[in-house]
Formats: structure tokens, sequence, C-alpha cells
């Protein structure tokens, strides 16, 4: 979260007269104090009508290719949500069938990536995967605890294996949990954690090595068989016990139903944990994520709470405390709404539509494909080496048009790769797709006869995202 220092002075605001209906001229007087409370109390449309005129300077969310967050569900998804926002998740004896939701989400999900027993599998909803990540390597560090206390209590400092595209919240855990991070870096078109890599890092103090399905960086899978196999080969040969968690944030909802073949969960038994987002290809608005784990063993009893349900005691695990369950009955929604073949059509689309957008984009020869959508939907792609412009430029000129597009720097080994990102989520059709690609072709003739890149005129560069 954004840390944001208060600013004083007085700011008036011109309302129209009209928002006023008993007292048009005493709401043209109205000036609100921004960054203070007002005395007086400001009439509910008229507050509403101000605050709604502020959202409008945001960018519209059908148009921003950088998030992965959902941002369309049906009406009668909005609406449930509505109907539950005054529901406290964490009241489960007021609120019992909320929970009995939330307990079949798990069910469902630990089915869906094959959990040995799915009805032992142990999981809990999250605010998003950066909670759900942070409880996964908690129960990694408390069981690498567990194995080695003598030299943790001699000052043994563990560690956690990674590679560099890791979305930021391992980074915060690693930072708030006291964990020494140790990330991969990219190399030449190696853009993710690959065995070698993760092999090479591990050692006795390391708590776990995390697998990532669907790199925000370029939408890749990372290999996690073949991760867990190095892994096994390891302990073969060293008789290190090294656990894999996979952050399926993006891909955990994509590849059950795009790629059923392609091994990566519970089906390899080094995978102690998954984490997925409910709120990105799981369909749901912000505010749901998931957190599961293979079976009891795998999930620390201590880190696990018991709150009175229904007469009986419902065990917990999470970081957060109140929390609407809305979200958390819209992810059962679209659970029942879709099934199987449901998720297979939606999650299609999304796929087709990105490799549609990236094939186009690669013929129009000053780009170069890094990925094609194919994997999640999302692709990455750079400027050739010939072209007097850089993705920075293509991303400020999208922007006047509405397009969210953002451009960034890879990290280490690659800095030297900058690239712009497309996140093809439901609802962005091939419509839109065709209207972007409208787009870019109207503004690369402007763009070619530029004689080097604006960065290299001192105009400053505008990161679109921040990983």
């Amino acid at each position: 979260m954004a840390l944001h220092k208060g600013t004083g002075g007085d700011r008036r605001l011109s309302v129209s007269p009209f928002l006023g209906i008993t007292d048009p001229l005493g709401a043209m007087q109205l000036s609100p104090p921004v960054h203070r409370l007002g005395e007086s109390p400001v009439a509910a449309d008229t507050a509403y009508q101000l605050v709604r005129d502020e959202l409008m300077l945001d960018g519209s969310a059908k148009l921003n290719l950088a998030t992965f967050v959902t941002t369309s569900m049906e009406v009668q998804a909005t609406r449930l949500m509505t109907e539950c926002l005054d529901k406290n998740m964490i009241d489960k004896d007021e609120y019992p069938q909320t929970a009995e939701l939330e307990r079949r989400c798990v069910a469902i999900l630990a089915d869906l990536w094959h959990a040995p027993d799915p009805d032992a599998a142990v999981g809990c909803s999250t605010t998003g995967s950066s909670e759900a990540c942070m409880l996964a390597g908690m129960a990694l560090k408390r069981r690498w605890m567990r194995r080695n206390a003598e030299r943790y209590a001699a000052g043994a400092r563990p560690n956690l294996v990674m590679g560099v595209n890791v979305q930021v919240c391992w980074e915060k855990f690693c930072t708030f949990w006291e964990i020494e991070a140790r990330t991969a870096p990219m190399e030449g078109e190696r853009f993710h954690l690959g065995p070698e890599q993760a092999v090479a890092l591990c050692d006795e103090d390391t708590i776990g090595v995390v697998g990532v399905l669907g790199s925000t960086f370029d939408g890749s899978y990372e290999p996690i068989a073949e991760i867990c196999a190095a892994l096994d080969e390891l302990q073969e040969r060293t008789g290190l016990d090294v656990p894999v968690h996979v952050d399926g944030a993006s891909g955990g909802m994509v590849a059950p139903f795009l790629d059923p073949e392609l091994v990566w969960d519970f089906r390899l038994p080094r995978v102690q944990s998954i984490n997925t987002s409910g709120h990105k290809y799981g369909l749901v608005y912000p505010g749901v994520g998931w957190a599961l784990w293979r079976d009891k063993a795998a999930l620390p009893e201590e880190l696990v709470f018991r709150v009175n349900y229904l007469g009986g005691e419902m065990p917990t695990f999470a970081l957060n405390f109140s929390r609407p369950g809305a979200q958390v009955a819209a992810q059962y929604y679209i659970f029942l709404r879709l099934g199987q073949a449901g998720f297979r059509a939606v999650q299609g689309a999304c796929r087709e539509v990105a490799t549609y957008l990236a094939g186009e984009i690669g013929k129009l020869g000053c780009f170069r494909l890094l990925t094609h959508g194919d994997e999640v939907p999302v692709f990455a792609f750079t400027t050739t080496e010939d072209a007097t412009f850089d993705v920075f430029d293509v991303s400020r000129r999208l922007r006047e048009r509405g397009w969210q597009v953002p451009a960034y720097t890879f990290p280490a080994d690659r800095e030297d790769l900058s690239v712009l990102r497309i996140v093809c989520r439901n609802g962005f059709s091939r419509d839109l797709a065709d209207l972007l690609l409208a787009d870019l072709n109207r503004l690369l003739p402007e763009l070619r006869r530029q004689p080097v890149p604006l960065q290299e005129l001192g105009v400053p560069v505008r990161e679109g995202f921040h990983h």
C-alpha cells in the first residue's frame, strides 16, 4: 500500500447549483475541505457526485492492459457481491453459509489441482495472492525450523530460492520474516527460474523453492516438473529435501483448463502448497486469493487457529481478520456458473485473443516478440534494433488514446532489455484487440519519423508497471 502525505491549504470546489435540489444557491457556495473533516454534513447526492467526478480522472479499467485483475463480471455476480458486502468473513458463527461456500471453493481447487486426497487438503481464502504467498512462506519457514531447531537456535539464517522474476510480495515476505532471498537472475533468453539455477542456490538452510506458473514479466510458465525432478536428484545426492511452493497467481486458474497434460501441481510429490488469485483468472473482482496445502502435514498445526463454527471448531489461517464475504460468494458463483466447460471457453477465448494480437504485432516489422500468449494469455515484446523509437515512446503514445500498456525494464541480468506487455483478460475481446492494433498502426508512422528515442533527447522515462 502506498504511503501518502497529507497537504494543507484551502481548496474550494465549484459545485453545480443543480446538485443542491432544495437549496441550489447554497450548493454553489459549498467548499468542503479535502484534507480535513468539514464542520457540517454534505448531502448524500452531492457527496456522491463530487467523488464520482474526481474518479472520472482514473483510466478505463477495460482498457487497462497492465493489470491481471478482473475488470468485468456479470451483473448477477455484481448484485450478489453487493448483497454480501456487509458480511464479515471472520464471523463463522454469524455467517455459517459464507464459511461453507469458502470450504466448497477450497475443495473444488484441491480437486482441480489433483491433491492426493481432496478431502484431506487444507486451504483458505485470502485477500489476494500476496497474502496467500505470505501464508505459504510462513508454513515453509516453520517446517524448516522444526527440522533444524538446533541450528536455527544457533543463528542459522533460512533462505528462499526463486527467480528474479517473482512478484514483489515474495521480496516483502523475505523482508518481513527475516528470510534471505536467493534469486536467480535472468540470462539471455531465459526470463525465469530454471532447474539448474534452482538447485545451485539450495543448501541446508533453504526453506523451499518458489516456482511461478505464469510470470508477470512475460506470461511464461516456469518448468515446475523439471525443477522438482532436479530437486529429487539433489536429495538423492546430498540428502537435502527441499519442498516446492507453486505461485499460480495467474496460471493456477488457466493451466487446469487449457493445459491439462501439463504436470505442475500436487501430482508432483515435492509440491507442498499452491496459491492463486481468484481476482485474476479466477474471474472475480479484486479482493480474493486462495492458498492450499497438499495435506495437514504440510501446514504446521501451531499456525492454525480454531474458531467456533456451528457449535464446533473451524481451523483458520490468515493474516487479515475482518473482511467482506462478497468475494468468496462471487468465487463460488463463478465456479457454479461456469463449470469445467465454461472455464475452458472463457480462458480459451482469452488465449485466442492473446495469440492473435501477438501474431499481428509480430507482423508489423518493428517489434520482436518475447512470448506469444500461448501459456498465460499474456505476452511481452520489444522494439527491433533498427527502430528509432523505444517501448516507452509506444506506451506514452498509446496512453493518449486511453490504452494503458506498460513499458518496463527487465531485472538482473537483463537490465538492457525493455519491453511492452499486454494482459488479455476476460472482457478484452477480439474487437478491442483490433481497435488497439488500429491505434498502434496509426501512431507508428509518427514514431518512425523520430530521429531517436525520446529518452535520448532528455524526455524522462515513465515505467508503466512495477513488479
